[in-house]
C-alpha cells in the first residue's frame, strides 16, 4: 500500500488514535518521552522498569507525525492490555523503537514495514540500513506487534472475517462479565492458513451456540492440534487423508508431551479434537477426513480424566473457625465496596462470575408466595457457564435489603457512558470503566482482611482463602440442613446432579452425628439368637436382594428387572412370560382386576359372535389364572432369580 493510498484509510480512524492518546489528561499524545516516574503513569500501575531507568519510550526522534501517533497508540495499547510490559519495552525494543522513528520519513509509512517480508534481511535493509542480527530479530518481533495492532484498527471488514475476533465487536455471544478481563479475544493466527477459514466457520456457529469461554478453550486444542501435526513434519492436506495411525501418533505425542499436565487436559486434547473432527465431516467441509470418524477415534482412546476421589480430594471447605472469624470481621474488609460481593456469595453459593455478573436492572425481584401468602424477594442472574439465562434463588429480607440499596446506587451512579452493561457492581472510571469488580481484586480483599485479622488454619498458619471455597462450603450447608440434593442442584445452577454431589459433602461433625444416631439404634446384635431356618422364605429373601440391588422398573402385574442397555425382547408378548419378569403376593389385586376385565370382554365376543376375540381373550385369561395360581402357592414369582442374584 503506498502512501498516498494509506493516508485516505488513515483519515477515517485516526481521530480514534487521538482519542486513545488523550487519555489521562492527554499525557501520552502531549510527551515524546514516556517517563515511569510520572503520576499518570504511577496511577495505572502498569509495571516497574530496570533499576536506574526511567524512560519507558522516546518518540522524540520521528519524522513523521502520523506515524508517531500510530506507534505511540500501538505502544499504550500494549502496555494497557498487558500484552507487553514496560519492562521488555524498555529493556528490549527501546532501540528498535526509536530506529523506526528516525528511519521513515515522510514519504514512508507502517504499511511500509508490513509489505517487508520479515524473513529477508536484504530488504530490511533497503528500510533500515545497516542493521544487526541481533537487533534484526528485536525489529521483525516490534513489527508483527506495531503492524498488527494498525492493521487491526484499519480493517474495516466484518469482525468474524478477521482473524482476530473481538469479543466486543460480536453482539449476541454469552460471555460472563470477568472473562471481558482476560479473555477477549479468540486469535485464529496460529492456524494453519490452509485450515484457517474452516476452523473460523466452525467458530461462527459456536460462538452463538456456547459460552465465549468454551469457545476460547475450544480454540486453544484446536490450534495445539495443528501445531502438533506441522511440528512432526505434516503439511497441508494431511488432515482430510487422516488414518488411524496418524491419530495413534497424536494420541502418543499428546502423552508425551503433556506428561506433567493434569489428565482432564490430556483427555481434552483427544475428545474436543474428536468432536471438532466428527463435525466438520457431518457438516461436509471440504477439508474434513475422507475416513469415517468411527474409525479413526474411538472412544476407548479418550484418556481418563480426574477420578471422582481426585476431584473429592480438590474441593476445599472453609473450616467453620474461620468461616465464623471472617464473617464477624468482614464489616472491616478494604475496599468497603467488597462486602456485598461476600455477604451474596456467602448467601447463595453462586460463583463468583455469576455474582460480579449481576444487572441492576433485573437482580432482583418479588415472587407471590401461595403458602405463606406474601411475596417472597428472589435473586436473579444469568449464569454464562452452564448456559442459564435466568437462575432465581430465594433469598433472605436482609439480603434483599442490601441488594435494593445496591441498585439504587448503581442507578445514580450509571451512564450509557460508564456502564453500558448495567452491571450492579461496575467499575465507573479509570481503564477497566464499563467492567464489574475484579474476581481477583476480590479475593485479594478477603485475603488481605485474614492477614490483618490473623486468620489461622488447622495448622496455625495464616488461612490461603480461595473465592470459590465459598461455593463448596456453601453446597455442604445446604446438605447438612436435609435440603434434597435436586433442590441443592438447581440452587448452584450445576447441569448435572454429578457435579452437585462432588459438592454436596458433609462436615466430619456432621458424618459423626449422623453415625452416633445410628450407633444408638444398635443395629448390630452379636448375642441374638440366629432365626429359625423353617421359617425362612429363601425367594423372598432373593427378591428383595435383586429389588435393592438391581434396576428395576415397575410394569403390569409385576417389576421388569431387564438391563437398561438390552433390548426388550417382549414386547409383542406377555411381560408374565418374560424371564425378566418378578411379581409377588402384591400385586394379586391387579390379577384379579384384570381377570374381572377378560371374563367381561368374553362375555361382549360371545354375544357378538366373535370367535377370534374370545379365543384371544380366553387364551389371555388362562395365563393369568395360572400365573395367580402360582402367586398363592409360591409366593413370589421370577424365573431368574437366583441368576440374576449372582
Amino acid at each position: 500500500m503506498g502512501a498516498i493510498a494509506l493516508e485516505k484509510t488513515l483519515n477515517p480512524y485516526y481521530d480514534e488514535m487521538i482519542s486513545y492518546l488523550s487519555a489521562e489528561s492527554g499525557y501520552w499524545l502531549k510527551n515524546d518521552k514516556w517517563n515511569a516516574d510520572s503520576e499518570v503513569y504511577k496511577s495505572l500501575n502498569l509495571g516497574s522498569l530496570r533499576d536506574g531507568h526511567h524512560i519507558i519510550a522516546d518518540f522524540s526522534g520521528y519524522k513523521n507525525e502520523t506515524i508517531k501517533t500510530e506507534v505511540k497508540y500501538s505502544v499504550l495499547l500494549m502496555l494497557k492490555e498487558k500484552t507487553m510490559s514496560a519492562y521488555d519495552l524498555n529493556n528490549i525494543y527501546s532501540t528498535t523503537i526509536k530506529l523506526i522513528g528516525k528511519t521513515l520519513g515522510s514519504d514512508l509509512s507502517i504499511a511500509t514495514l508490513a509489505d517487508v517480508n520479515s524473513e529477508d534481511c536484504v530488504e530490511l535493509n533497503t528500510i533500515i540500513p545497516p542493521i544487526a542480527p541481533l537487533l534484526k530479530d528485536k525489529y521483525i518481533c516490534i513489527k508483527k506487534h506495531l503492524i498488527k495492532i494498525v492493521r487491526e484498527l484499519y480493517d474495516d471488514r466484518e469482525e468474524k472475517e478477521k482473524d482476530i475476533w473481538y469479543a466486543q465487536n460480536i453482539p449476541g455471544i454469552k460471555q460472563s462479565a470477568t472473562a471481558k478481563r482476560h479473555k477477549t479475544r479468540l486469535s485464529f493466527v496460529e492456524i494453519p492458513k490452509y485450515y484457517r477459514e474452516s476452523v473460523k466457520r466452525y467458530f461462527k456457529r459456536l460462538v452463538y451456540k456456547r459460552s465465549w469461554s468454551f469457545c476460547h478453550e475450544m480454540l486453544i486444542y484446536i490450534r495445539a492440534y495443528y501445531k502438533m501435526f506441522y511440528d512432526h513434519g505434516y503439511t497441508d492436506g494431511f488432515q482430510e487423508n487422516l488414518t488411524r495411525k496418524n491419530v495413534e501418533d497424536y494420541i502418543a505425542w499428546i502423552a508425551e508431551e503433556h506428561s506433567d499436565s493434569n489428565a482432564t487436559y490430556r483427555s481434552k486434547a483427544v475428545s474436543f479434537i474428536r468432536n471438532w473432527l466428527e463435525f466438520i465431516q457431518l457438516a461436509e467441509y471440504p477439508q474434513a477426513p475422507k475416513k469415517d470418524m468411527t474409525r479413526l477415534i474411538f472412544n476407548d482412546d479418550i484418556p481418563k480424566r480426574e477420578r471422582a476421589a481426585d476431584t473429592y480430594e480438590k474441593i476445599k471447605y472453609i473450616p467453620e473457625p474461620v468461616r465464623i472469624a471472617i464473617d464477624a470481621a468482614i464489616d472491616d474488609i478494604e475496599p468497603v465496596e467488597m462486602k456485598p460481593v461476600y455477604v451474596l456469595l456467602r448467601e447463595t453459593g453462586w460463583r463468583g462470575t455469576d455474582i460480579l455478573n449481576l444487572r441492576y436492572d433485573n437482580c432482583l425481584d418479588y415472587v407471590w408466595n401461595s403458602k405463606e401468602e406474601t411475596y417472597v424477594p428472589y435473586l436473579y442472574g444469568e449464569i454464562t457457564k452452564t448456559g442459564i439465562p435466568i437462575l432465581k434463588i430465594p433469598v433472605r429480607e436482609e439480603v434483599a435489603s442490601l441488594l435494593k440499596t445496591l441498585v439504587e446506587e448503581a442507578k445514580g451512579k450509571s451512564t450509557d457512558e460508564n456502564n453500558p452493561d448495567k452491571y450492579l457492581f461496575n467499575t465507573y472510571e479509570g481503564k477497566n470503566k464499563g467492567l464489574p469488580y475484579s474476581k481477583p481484586a476480590f479475593t485479594s480483599a478477603v485475603q488481605d482482611l485474614i492477614n490483618r485479622k490473623n486468620i489461622l488454619d488447622g495448622n496455625g498458619e495464616i488461612y490461603h482463602f480461595r473465592a470459590h471455597s465459598l461455593r463448596h462450603t456453601r453446597a455442604m450447608e445446604y446438605t447438612e440442613q436435609g435440603m434434597p440434593i435436586g433442590i441443592i442442584q438447581q440452587i448452584l445452577g450445576h447441569c448435572s446432579l454429578q457435579m452437585t454431589l462432588h459438592y454436596s459433602k458433609v462436615s466430619e461433625d456432621m458424618l459423626y452425628k449422623k453415625w452416633n444416631e445410628t450407633e444408638k439404634l444398635n443395629l448390630f446384635k452379636p448375642d441374638v439368637a440366629p432365626p429359625d431356618p423353617a421359617y425362612q422364605n429363601t425367594e423372598d429373601i432373593h427378591f428383595e436382594r435383586i429389588r435393592k440391588n438391581l434396576d428395576a422398573v415397575r410394569v403390569p402385574f409385576g417389576i421388569c428387572f431387564k438391563p437398561s442397555k438390552i433390548a426388550c425382547k417382549q414386547q409383542m408378548n406377555m411381560c408374565i412370560e418374560c424371564p425378566s419378569f418378578c411379581t409377588t403376593k402384591d400385586d394379586l389385586p391387579e390379577y384379579e382386576v384384570e381377570i374381572k376385565r377378560v371374563k367381561e370382554q368374553i362375555l361382549i365376543g360371545e354375544a357378538c359372535n366373535r370367535k377370534d376375540w374370545i379365543n384371544k381373550n380366553e387364551e389371555y385369561l388362562s395365563r393369568l389364572e395360572k400365573m395367580k395360581e402360582r402367586i398363592l402357592s409360591e409366593g413370589t414369582v421370577h424365573k431368574n432369580g437366583k441368576l440374576r442374584e449372582e
